[in-house]
């Protein structure tokens, strides 16, 4: 089946998942406006680490390649013991079908810089300093008042609008809030070593620690802590990483010893939260953090977002024009594997939490990893 002759898109939020969105649904022969509160249209975080999984996503969107060359691809996660020494591999397998590495990573602008270039030159319509002050549904589509005191209607709106949604509070205003795992994230961008050609992880110590290729150049480096959620100044960040950071060896230590007071470092608490099925009320559909925020444990947030996208196209498009339908089914198809991604990556999180073994926080990552490399 295909889309109607006329058939109007809203996309709100301008992140992976809502460029993802633009970009296969705009395939489709769709008119897609694209809506971003931020007037900059500017990433926010560091980098991002990529699966296999994501790999193939992205290959699917049109844009590994472009990937493989600003950013970085490899096989395998190197697991180390606090002093540096090699423990093990972590396999990151995906079907040789697939043409892609087995893992990656990425600065976020460089991701932006490629995806928002295909989003325009897809056709779509960016606006940017907007927000939605109501959505008003009939059974033929969905009337949208914009923040600026314009409107527009459409016959499909999806919310992409990240953790804090104001699309699902809108939708399902008694949903539940994302939650506070216990953890918060420190990510710092630094040179990557001569030699370092994997993701590392290092286990054992009082945080969990490890860092990811982002270019042929760079790197970042994490730590997991786990801490109250409270206000840190940005001011103090650079001397309690290096707090965090003491008793790690090799590469990890080295790095440590390496940050100044100036160091930029990123520091943010870490929330997770699955919604409930459905994910759509008639039109108005939920993608990405919208719908299953998760902590970066199996780094697979942007990904399930990034599946989220085809799927959502490929449901459309064998719909024949009914939305609602559509949209169930898109939920069916999602919510089991976005799940799995939230609820391993959360026990993760608590196994580091609870200073776990490198043999027992390893093989949850094991066990994820094959179920996401099987197809979406």
């Amino acid at each position: 089946m295909t889309i109607p002759d006329t058939f109007k898109v809203l996309i709100i939020g301008g992140g992976t998942g809502g460029m993802c969105s633009a970009i296969t649904v705009g395939r489709l022969g769709a008119d897609v406006d694209l809506i971003d509160i931020d007037t900059n249209w500017r990433p926010t975080g560091a980098g991002i680490t990529i699966t296999g999984a994501t790999l193939r996503a992205l290959k699917d969107i049109g844009v590994y390649d472009e990937i493989a060359a600003q950013g970085y691809v490899g096989d395998g996660i190197r697991v180390c013991t606090v002093d540096g020494e090699f423990i093990r591999e972590i396999a990151t397998p995906i079907p040789a079908e697939a043409g892609v590495a087995g893992c990656g990573g990425i600065t976020r602008p460089v991701l932006h810089s490629i995806l928002s270039r295909h989003v325009r030159e897809a056709g779509t319509d960016v606006r940017l300093g907007l927000s939605v002050d109501r959505l008003e549904q009939d059974a033929d589509g969905v009337k949208v008042t914009f923040s600026d005191g314009t409107s527009g209607r459409y016959d499909l709106v999806v919310g992409a609008d990240g953790i804090n949604s104001r699309t699902r509070e809108q939708i399902f205003p008694e949903a539940p809030k994302p939650e506070y795992t216990g953890q918060s994230v420190w990510r710092i961008f630094t040179e990557r070593p001569e030699g370092v050609d994997q993701r590392h992880f290092f286990l054992g110590g009082r945080n969990k620690v490890g860092f990811t290729p982002v270019s042929d150049t760079e790197m970042y480096l994490f730590v997991n802590q786990r801490t109250e959620k409270i206000w840190r100044d940005p001011e103090t960040l650079p001397a309690e990483l290096r707090s965090l950071l003491e008793g790690y060896g090799g590469h990890a230590g080295r790095i440590r010893d390496a940050i100044t007071d100036d160091t930029e470092v990123i520091f943010r608490p870490l929330e997770a939260f699955v919604l409930p099925a459905p994910w759509h009320v008639g039109r108005v559909v939920l993608i990405g953090d919208a719908a299953h925020p998760t902590t970066p444990q199996l780094a697979s947030g942007a990904g399930i977002a990034v599946e989220d996208a085809l799927v959502l196209a490929e449901e459309i498009a064998q719909a024949g024009g009914d939305v609602p339908g559509a949209l169930a089914a898109f939920t069916a198809r999602r919510e089991k594997r976005c799940r799995l991604v939230v609820n391993s990556s959360v026990k993760i999180g608590r196994l580091e939490q609870a200073q776990a073994s490198p043999e027992e926080q390893t093989a949850v990552v094991d066990e994820a990893l094959a179920a996401l490399a099987l197809p979406i």
